[in-house]
């Protein structure tokens, strides 16, 4: 039997990955051979996954927690299952299922029921990452339709813009003068006085429908 390893992957710097540093201290691991990435699984341009492949030698022996850590999305998933089994010539563990315990059933039937559970849980795995965006936007949506406001707050327009708007609306000013006096970045005012100059056209177009009516 050749060296043993360890994969964990996070998505993102603030997440944790106590979960599966622990379930991989559980195990025949030594510390410095347990590779962690702190980034997204949507491919595989990760330093320390690709350090861990250079590494990887026939008969060595990779413990991940779940199948998810492989990849993303269902193809991925199986593509690096076959590049570390078959082109590696690795054995792997996923610590969450047994099942997914290639130093067992090496024979014919032992390989067809592993990959028939890799790719049902590789579709599962792609599935729930689906439906839990899914939810999310529709939260999202519905939050917003609450009013609830996401992002940064804006900024409380300073004492001189409107001066400086009706200036700059009129060619008194140029838009890097008006963006001075209030303080702004050129792009910042331009913005703002095109959000406010759209808002008047709006409410001068609604008070004119207004009129018509009445007439």
């Amino acid at each position: 039997m050749g060296a043993i390893y360890g994969y964990a992957r996070v998505s993102a710097r603030d997440q944790k990955e106590d979960r599966q540093m622990m379930a991989l201290k559980g195990v025949p691991v030594r510390e410095e051979n347990i590779y962690l990435d702190r980034q997204s699984g949507k491919d595989f341009n990760r330093p320390m996954y690709q350090r861990l492949l250079k590494k990887l030698r026939p008969d060595d022996l990779l413990y991940i927690k779940s199948i998810d850590r492989l990849g993303r999305d269902y193809e991925e998933i199986l593509k690096q299952w076959r590049v570390l089994t078959k082109e590696k010539s690795i054995d792997i563990v996923v610590l969450d299922m047994p099942l997914l315990d290639t130093r067992r059933g090496k024979d014919l039937i032992g390989t067809f029921l592993s990959d028939i559970v890799l790719q049902i849980l590789s579709f599962v795995a792609e599935n729930e990452r689906k439906n839990i965006k899914a939810r999310q936007k529709e939260g999202i949506i519905a939050a917003q339709k609450r009013g609830v406001k996401f992002g940064r707050p804006r900024k409380e327009l300073p004492p001189a813009f409107k001066d400086a708007y009706q200036d700059w609306l009129s060619g008194k000013l140029l838009t890097k003068q008006a963006a001075e006096l209030c303080g702004m970045s050129v792009s910042t005012f331009y913005r703002r006085a095109r959000e406010r100059k759209t808002a008047q056209d709006e409410a001068s177009s609604e008070d004119l429908n207004k009129k018509r009516v009445h007439f």
